[in-house]
């Protein structure tokens, strides 16, 4: 099987400056959790894992599927983790060195596990990269976009800044490159319906047992009314309603497939750990009171403190709203499991913009 890489108006709202650019020096605070978790299926121990997943999505798919074919699986990270940043410990390596297979997301997401990754790859293991082979976005599509649709006014406004100093408009975002592909693919669940079905492949390879096949395409379908369940919810949220300013650039795919613009991005990049700069937040906020938004989104936890400033500033008028975006929740969320996760964050989103 080859998995090569594949590669609506806003509702106007008035919103006060104020203090708000002062708030940016604020960074953006991580999640922290235990260490990753262990899932287990019928057939084996959690010492010995038939594969091994390095986030929470991917983990509870892979969970899902071993479990449909007696077997267990392991995750690296636990709920909280930011995957952007986690480490591994000594025993997680060594699980990722003996699995049968790893499933990981790939596209650069795993930052601080590439080490740990490219070590088993190079001790034999065998790696799936689950984020190239499901026809993933270009990164920073949004970026892209809303220069595109400012170029004109930037080209007028800023004319005199173009001078043979070399000092352009746009000399605050040389640190935020968006070239290559968006790993943040799970947040559309057809697209993790196509991942079930690629690990179960790819696990039948590994084991020779065709029952794991079997199980990734059962998952899948799973999977499949997951996404019709996700689109009956937020089918409820009227046009002019749809309009959402992220924490950080991962929204993208969620956005394309569920019908909804991303009006604005409060952290560059699609790393949680980067800071905006005191100009990235005025041009947020004037765009914001030039275009208006309908809700602030950010991750489940509450961590941001921009994303808080950012509402606090529009006197509460633009809503907070939480959902699991960097994985699945901790035990009593509601949202326990991939699935779970992704309707509890379209019945949270459908309560604030219906």
């Amino acid at each position: 099987m080859d998995r090569s890489p594949r590669t609506a108006p806003a509702r106007r709202r008035g919103l006060p400056l104020l203090g708000l650019v002062a708030a940016a020096s604020l960074a953006l605070a991580g999640c922290s959790a235990p260490e990753g978790a262990t899932g287990g299926g019928a057939g084996g121990g959690a010492d010995d894992p038939v594969a091994v997943a390095t986030t929470t999505q991917l983990g509870s798919i892979l969970d899902q599927v071993a479990t449909c074919a007696g077997a267990s699986s392991a995750t690296v990270m636990g709920p909280g983790d930011d995957p952007h940043d986690f480490s591994a410990s000594s025993r997680q390596v060594a699980q990722l060195a003996t699995a049968e297979l790893v499933v990981s997301n790939g596209l650069g997401l795993e930052a601080g596990l590439q080490t740990a990754l490219d070590n088993a790859a190079a001790d034999g293991a065998r790696v799936l990269q689950v984020a190239p082979a499901v026809d993933p976005l270009p990164f920073g599509v949004h970026s892209e976009e809303h220069a595109d649709e400012h170029a004109d006014e930037d080209a007028d406004e800023h004319e005199e800044d173009h001078t043979d100093d070399g000092h352009g408009a746009h000399d605050g975002h040389d640190g935020h490159d968006h070239e290559g592909l968006d790993p943040h693919f799970w947040m559309d669940a057809a697209r993790m319906a196509r991942a079930a079905e690629l690990i179960g492949d790819e696990l039948a390879e590994a084991t020779g047992e065709q029952r794991f096949a079997d199980c990734g395409a059962e998952v899948s379908g799973e999977l499949g009314e997951v996404d019709a369940e996700v689109r009956r919810i937020l089918a409820g949220i009227p046009e002019k309603n749809r309009t959402l300013v992220t924490d950080h650039e991962a929204y993208a795919y969620f956005a394309e497939a569920y019908d909804f613009e991303i009006g604005g991005v409060v952290i560059p990049g699609g790393s949680t750990d980067a800071e905006p700069s005191s100009g990235d937040m005025a041009a947020l906020v004037a765009q914001m009171q030039q275009e208006g938004a309908d809700a602030l989104v950010t991750g489940a936890g509450g961590g941001n403190k921009l994303v808080q400033a950012l509402s606090a500033e529009t006197g509460g008028e633009v809503p907070v709203v939480e959902i699991y975006e960097g994985g699945i929740g901790p035990e009593g969320s509601g949202a326990e499991t991939y699935a779970e996760a992704m309707v509890l964050n379209a019945r949270t989103l459908a309560e604030a913009l219906a």
